[in-house]
């Protein structure tokens, strides 16, 4: 006999079962606990709160931090017939009347509200008055003041228990080292709560990272593997956002900028594109992007270095969130290091959070020159150990050959040593390779014992000896001036006490790579089918002006055209389709169907 959980799943989403821990979950919850719970984008976080709502008696109100796409969500539930709604400042004061009407009356199963709005008195005073079932905290990293997504209301949220004690709670992200996930605990005041931890792999995810050489070309060369799909790539700078979406605007990619300085109009009007169309490359800060929902995002890409491992995983974390094949893409070099420190350094920054950021810089430098399985490396980010080889990045399907590196690295360190500690990294390679340039002679360099010594190397394979010396230790880079020092850990390579191993540069790695797995695989025999599928959901969605996805996701669209359903209870047995949608759209997709043939 089926659990109200499992019948509820069943008849409302039209899912046969739950994945991972989200039953235990889910029953947890139901049951009056509160439950902390880490789990990767696209493992189905939602339902862990959306089941239980409907469970128990009451309305759900559910935290979260972005109003912009509480609207998709609230979409996506009515749906599939659940009474959902939202309070946000994009409501009318009417409007936002009916939703305040509506809880109190006990008329809704869910209630999404940002933390702003949640705190207010007015607020606050309404709960008072209304059956709560459950409170869910989304996006609940943003509670760490560490955190690049920190929120100073988030710290507030700990009244929850502390005026409705008996209400349960859940706490959701999708991303949070242990240093996070025991400050969430703590300052939710879920210390208490049962923790329920998934694997963050993302199977689904192929992870590449190249050298930057001409990054416009280098974008535009992936992104044609990728023609027609949606997207992000991720700027350091608004300036660089807006260079970007214009080049790749000029190479015939529908690209929209999208950064804090644009009018928040056009950075709201640029988001509903994204959510709504198909093929849509958005270029952004990261400013873009917490609790994006869109589930066929098939790439993200940076072109330049993020800030930590943890930012990182989140950003690519937005990539495949509907379970199919996505690229995650990183383009760095030297010079993202030298930026990235001065960021550092002239942030107003305590001395100790500065320290934290640095470290976590360092990290991910590790991470991009790992001759390792690149999952393996990113996974114990997360305290999480991945026992094998992933088969799905770049190191796996291309091993890295290494190289004893020990004598060039000897010539680079003592370049930086001989030339006085003040230069950066393009001056050092002029040297090592004799460059008869001006600045040269006017620094007396080309007298150095190290000039012309590093003539059989090329810049490019020098400079990818600088950036992997500086990852490993052994050189620093200097915030203000981008120049070159020892550490201490460069004596023992001087002295010959150090040997040392080098990836070497596959300079036609890019060329050869394979074709990502990306995109939802369809049978050639099932291709009309699903083509008829999705003009049938592209008319709805414009019909009823919502995204194409908030109707049926494209693996929903796949099975159908795979298994050819020829009744209503032929099309219920597939998985995403679930009574209200069965109702509402069954005939029509049975009637597509049939024109194909």
């Amino acid at each position: 006999m089926s659990s109200p959980a499992l019948e509820t799943l069943q008849r409302v989403f039209g899912y046969s079962a739950f994945r991972g821990h989200q039953q235990a979950i889910v029953e947890h919850l139901a049951a009056g606990h509160d439950a902390l719970v880490l789990m990767p984008t696209g493992a189905g976080k939602s339902l862990c709160y959306q089941v239980p709502a409907l469970l128990r008696e009451g309305t759900g109100i559910v935290v979260s931090p972005l109003i912009a796409l509480m609207q998709d969500q609230v979409d996506a539930l009515r749906q599939l017939g659940v009474r959902a709604a939202f309070l946000n400042s994009s409501l009318a004061a009417d409007e936002a009347a009916q939703v305040e009407q509506a809880l109190l009356r006990g008329d809704l199963d869910l209630l999404y509200v940002a933390p702003e709005r949640l705190l207010t008195g007015r607020f606050l005073s309404l709960l008072d008055r209304s059956r709560i079932a459950l409170f869910a905290i989304d996006e609940a990293h943003c509670v760490s003041a560490w955190g690049h997504d920190f929120r100073r209301e988030y710290l507030e949220l700990a009244l929850l228990h502390e005026r409705w004690p008996d209400v349960p709670r859940i706490a959701l992200t999708a991303t949070a080292d242990p240093p996070t996930q025991r400050e969430i605990a703590e300052r939710l005041n879920l210390v208490e709560a049962q923790k329920f931890v998934s694997s963050f792999d993302r199977p689904n995810i192929r992870y590449t990272v190249v050298q930057k050489d001409n990054a416009r070309h280098q974008l535009r060369d992936m992104l044609r593997k990728h023609k027609g799909e949606a997207g992000i790539v991720y700027c350091l700078s608004r300036k660089r956002v807006e260079q970007f979406a214009d080049y790749l605007a000029e190479q015939g990619f529908n690209a929209l900028p999208y950064h804090a300085g644009l009018d928040a109009e056009v950075r709201a009007h640029h988001q509903r594109r994204f959510l709504r169309e198909d093929g849509i490359v958005m270029v952004a800060t990261i400013a873009f992007g917490m609790g994006i929902d869109k589930p066929d995002v098939r790439f993200v890409a940076h072109v330049d270095l993020p800030k930590s491992m943890e930012g990182y995983y989140q950003e690519t974390g937005r990539a495949g969130r509907d379970g199919e094949a996505a690229e995650a893409w990183l383009c760095y070099g030297l010079g993202d290091v030298v930026l990235l420190k001065q960021m550092i350094e002239q942030s107003e920054a305590g001395e100790e959070r500065k320290r934290l950021e640095r470290r976590k810089l360092d990290q991910l430098l590790g991470y991009c020159e790992s001759t390792q399985c690149r999952r393996q490396v990113l996974l114990a980010g997360f305290g999480e150990v991945y026992p094998h080889d992933c088969g799905n990045c770049d190191n796996c399907m291309s091993p890295a050959e290494t190289w004893d590196a020990t004598e060039t690295a000897q010539k680079a360190l003592s370049c930086v040593y001989r030339s006085g500690q003040r230069f950066g990294v393009n001056h050092v390679i002029d040297v090592l390779r004799g460059s008869e340039s001006e600045r040269i002679r006017q620094c007396g360099h080309d007298h150095l014992t190290t000039y012309g010594i590093g003539k059989d190397l090329d810049a490019t394979t020098w400079r990818s000896v600088f950036r992997q010396l500086v990852a490993c230790g052994l050189l620093e880079v200097e915030a203000e001036f981008g120049s070159l020092r020892l550490t201490e850990g460069s004596r023992a390579v001087l002295r010959g006490e150090r040997r040392l191993q080098l990836r070497k540069e596959q300079r036609e790695r890019r060329e050869r790579d394979r074709s990502p797995r990306s995109g939802v695989a369809v049978e050639a025999a099932d291709l009309p089918r699903f083509q008829a599928l999705r003009d049938l959901r592209a008319q709805l969605a414009r019909e009823q002006n919502v995204p194409a996805y908030v109707i049926f996701h494209d693996s929903t669209l796949r099975t159908i055209a795979e298994q050819q359903p020829a009744t209503l209870d032929d099309l219920a047995r597939v998985g995403g389709i679930g009574g209200a949608k069965l109702a509402r759209y069954g005939e029509r997709v049975l009637e597509a169907l049939g024109a194909v043939g």
